[in-house]
Parts: structure tokens; C-alpha cells; sequence
């Protein structure tokens, strides 16, 4: 980023860009995040049944992302943000009192849908905001702040979340639900930026919405990343974090913790997972000025993917591969998106951002399936192992044909 969008990113903060790291940091995600599959296990679900309700959280994705983001680009970004935030606290309840299959089905399709609301309008509103009140060149170091602001809240929420779940594993959604209802509060102070409201909005009929995702799509080096970062990256690193709670339970069981402390034990781990990932959200900007973009994308697919390959030789190196993989993820998605940004205007901005997470959403299906039986009939730990090579070998592909990030 230019040296002038830095400082003004560190000094004058606008009120706007502060109330944005507001609302990040009621995300409440960490609450539940280290007890959720344990959760799950407890009600008698399988492995097999789990990437089942993950799947069909991607297939709702797929199927709500454009109309959610149609919907973002015409009654406003701030609105579709709301409407996403009231729906998944509501869903966070209705999970916490739910202990059967097809009630967590029909949970996770709600909740699927809350998420494709704010999907594509979150980083659509932070754009435009930028554009009016700094510069959108910061869009990449502003967005690793407020997931920075996310992470160190979710910092402490992973250890409360970890100490409610030892007394009942349902405790860390309730609470997660009002932290997320605050969330809706912050967002009713916030304003739609100018730059959207100037546009215009009301000639998106579904005909110019066709023609502006395919438009994204042609340029070369977006496709390259679609199929690098969104198809292959982006659903190899989700089974990362759905394995994360069975994998760390059979390292540290392995390693003779009793089984008693494993849920306060994972509470500390997200805790500390959680501050690695907002010190390199933190540090976005920097990253992107001093290891480049084009870089980043160029290494570290075969880094995550040598990492979980190499977990199924020497089980402890989950641990540190665990404890990174936030941080990492986050630092590309907001690369990501900075890049899909840049090149789409203000009208259809949410909507081509949820066509991408649509894709995501879509290709993360079959590795949940297949990495769901590949658990049930060897072991998580070799679900990701193979995820990890899938991801090695597919991106070595992808950059034979096209290195997706222009010079």
C-alpha cells in the first residue's frame, strides 16, 4: 500500500472504518469454535453426518450467495449485513438447544443463509467506505485489522468458550448469540457509504448481473485465482478447521493429557490461535508491501499442503500447523478479496463477491464428503493428509496454466 494510506490508516482512524472494528469484534464465532464438533459428537452425530451438515451448508451457500448479494447491491450493504446478523444469532440459539440430525440440517441451511447476507456485502460496504472516507488502497490493511480486532476479542472468547463447554457444551452458543445480537446494534449506526448510494443501483436487472460476473471472470488472472484460491486453497484450509477439535483431542490424549481437560485445554489453544491470527491479520498491509501479493499466493499453498501431508508422518506438527492456519487464511482472503476489489465497480461489487464465495462454497463439497468417510474409515488426521496433497499437486497445476495474481 502507498506510504500515505498507511499513515492514514494508523492516524484519524474515521469514525466509519472504527465502528467496522466494532462490529468485527462481535462476531462470537470463538465462543463455540472450540467445543462445536465436540458438540456435535456428543448428540450421537458421526463423522459422516458432520460433513454432511457441512456440505449442506455449501450447497445453501451456493445456492443463496447471488441472490443475497442482489439483494445487498439493491436495498443497501448495511441492510444486508443487519438482516444477516439478526438471522444467525437466532440460529446459534436454536443450535444449542437442538440434539438431533435433522434439526441441526435444518439449523445449518438457516445459518448458511444469514452468512451469504453478510457474505458479500461485509467487504462490499468496507470498499466503498474506504473509497469515501481514506482511500481503497487500504482496503487489504484496514480489513486485517478488524480481523485482528475479531481475533483478540475471540481470544478470550475461546477460553470462556472452552470452560462453559466443560460444563455443558451448549453453554458457548447461547452466549455467542447475544455477543452476535450486539453486533446488530453497531450495525444500526452505521451509514451506507456515499459511493454506493450515488451509484446506480436500480438498472441491476439479472441480465447486467449475468454480465458483470462474467466480466470478473474473463480477466484471466481472476479466473486463475478463482480456481487457486476459492476452489482449491480456500476448501482445503475449511477441513483444517473442521478437524482441528478431533485432531488436537488425539494429539494431546497421545501425549497422556487425561481426557477430562481436553474441551479447557482447547479453549487455551483457540485462545492462543486466536492472537497468532490477529498479530498476521494485524500486519496484512505490511505483508502485502513487504512479501507482495503475488508472492504470498505463489508459496503458500505448498506450504499448507507439505504441512498437512506431513501431519500424517508426525502427529505433533498439527499443532503448530493448527495454530498458524487462521492467520494464514485470513491474510489471503483479505489478499483475495483486495484484488477481486480493484477490478469490479461499485455496481454488482457484492454480488461478483458472492458469486466467489458461491464457488468456494460449491467445490468445498466433495473434499467434506470424501475427508467425512476417509475420517470414519481411517482418521481425521488422514483426511487432511490427503486434502493437504490434493492441494500441493492442484496448485501446481493452476500455475503451469496462469500464476494468478498479476504483476
Amino acid at each position: 500500500m502507498p506510504e500515505s494510506s498507511r499513515v492514514d490508516v494508523l492516524a484519524g482512524t474515521p469514525r466509519s472504518v472504527l465502528k467496522y472494528y466494532v462490529y468485527k469484534a462481535t462476531k462470537a464465532v470463538e465462543f463455540y469454535r472450540p467445543i462445536m464438533y465436540l458438540f456435535l459428537l456428543a448428540q450421537d452425530l458421526s463423522f459422516t453426518q458432520i460433513a454432511i451438515l457441512e456440505a449442506t451448508y455449501n450447497v445453501t451457500t451456493v445456492v443463496g450467495e447471488i441472490p443475497t448479494g442482489y439483494v445487498g447491491d439493491r436495498v443497501g450493504r448495511r441492510n444486508s449485513l443487519l438482516i444477516g446478523t439478526v438471522v444467525i444469532a437466532g440460529t446459534l440459539v436454536g443450535i444449542g438447544l437442538s440434539n438431533t440430525f435433522p434439526a441441526f440440517l435444518a439449523l445449518y441451511v438457516v445459518w448458511s443463509m444469514g452468512y451469504n447476507f453478510r457474505s458479500g456485502s461485509e467487504d462490499a460496504w468496507l470498499y466503498d467506505t474506504l473509497t469515501d472516507d481514506i482511500t481503497e488502497d487500504a482496503f487489504a490493511a484496514v480489513r486485517g485489522r478488524g480481523e485482528s480486532a475479531s481475533l483478540a476479542v475471540g481470544a478470550v472468547a475461546a477460553v470462556l468458550g472452552g470452560y462453559l463447554g466443560s460444563v455443558d457444551l451448549s453453554y458457548p452458543w447461547f452466549v455467542a448469540a447475544a455477543v452476535t445480537a450486539v453486533g446488530a446494534l453497531v450495525l444500526l449506526t452505521m451509514d451506507e457509504p456515499d459511493t454506493y448510494e450515488d451509484a446506480d443501483t436500480d438498472v441491476l436487472g439479472l441480465r447486467r448481473i449475468v454480465g458483470i460476473v462474467r466480466d470478473a471472470l474473463a480477466q484471466r488472472n481472476v479466473r486463475a485465482l478463482v480456481v487457486y484460491y476459492y476452489v482449491l486453497y480456500a476448501a482445503v484450509t475449511y477441513l483444517v478447521f473442521v478437524f482441528l477439535q478431533p485432531v488436537f483431542e488425539t494429539v494431546v490424549v497421545d501425549l497422556g493429557v487425561d481426557q477430562s481437560l481436553v474441551e479447557s485445554l482447547l479453549g487455551w489453544f483457540y485462545a492462543a490461535y486466536s492472537l497468532v491470527g490477529a498479530g498476521l491479520s494485524y500486519y496484512t498491509g505490511w505483508i502485502r508491501d513487504v512479501v507482495g501479493m503475488r508472492t504470498w499466493f505463489v508459496a503458500l499453498p505448498f506450504v499448507v499442503g507439505g504441512a498437512l501431508v506431513g501431519m500424517a508422518f508426525v502427529p505433533l506438527l498439527a499443532l503448530p500447523t493448527f495454530l498458524v492456519a487462521r492467520g494464514l487464511a485470513d491474510v489471503t482472503r483479505s489478499f483475495a478479496a483486495q484484488y477481486v476489489n480493484d477490478r469490479i465497480d461499485t455496481v454488482g461489487r457484492a454480488t461478483v463477491l458472492s458469486a466467489m464465495a458461491m464457488v468456494s462454497g460449491l467445490t468445498v463439497v466433495p473434499f467434506q464428503l470424501g475427508s467425512g468417510v476417509i475420517s470414519d474409515v481411517v482418521s481425521p488426521l488422514i483426511a487432511l493428509a490427503v486434502a493437504g496433497g490434493v492441494l500441493v499437486v492442484g496448485s501446481a497445476l493452476v500455475l503451469a496454466w496462469e500464476v494468478p495474481i498479476a504483476e
